[in-house]
């Protein structure tokens, strides 16, 4: 399998857009992530530089980076980031979807990664959910429980689509639809 990644359009795209980010509150709860990031795409050497940019204020800086190779096409060693060098490594182990960020001085934090493609309502839900004080949620199940989410939402649309379709047609206990005429008559004799 051949693959082809533009490496101008994600690269332009991170030097004018800023890193979209949701953080833990600053408090004594450590939960098991400290926020989640939202990529505009999977190219790292072109996303790292506005993440560490806009977390040296908060969290100082940052100095190595460690992913899941699944989730990304290319992994750099070295990133340039603001004329020094963000270390990248990768580990199996870890979980694909979170990124581990490092400082040698200050310490370390767990971000969600949120996939690139996500739409921006579950993109949102994500966000917000990764950013709670204190939670036990791990990004795997964060991930997973948005699966299922997404999945109950497009059900509801699809039976929402199928009701206004069929003008509304009342549906068996299994599921069918059904004439109004084997509806028992209502007290006012209308069906």
């Amino acid at each position: 399998m051949t693959m082809t990644v533009d490496r101008t359009a994600p690269r332009d795209l991170a030097k004018e857009v800023p890193a979209r980010l949701s953080l833990t509150p600053k408090t004594t709860l450590a939960g098991q992530l400290d926020g989640a990031w939202w990529p505009h795409s999977r190219d790292l050497e072109a996303e790292l530089p506005p993440l560490a940019a806009a977390l040296e204020e908060p969290w100082g800086r940052i100095t190595r980076v460690t992913v899941n190779p699944t989730r990304w096409p290319v992994i750099p060693h070295k990133v340039p980031v603001n004329g020094r060098t963000l270390h990248v490594g990768w580990f199996t182990e870890q979980d694909p979807d979170k990124l581990i960020l490092l400082s040698y001085t200050v310490g370390r934090w767990d971000l969600l990664v949120i996939p690139p493609e996500t739409p921006p309502a579950a993109a949102a839900r994500l966000m917000a959910a990764a950013a709670i004080p204190g939670s036990v949620l791990t990004a795997g199940v964060l991930m997973a429980n948005e699966t299922a989410i997404g999945r109950g939402i497009r059900d509801a649309r699809r039976r929402e689509a199928t009701w206004e379709s069929e003008g509304g047609a009342c549906m068996s206990p299994f599921g069918e639809p059904m004439d109004r005429s084997a509806l028992p008559p209502s007290a006012n004799r209308w069906r």
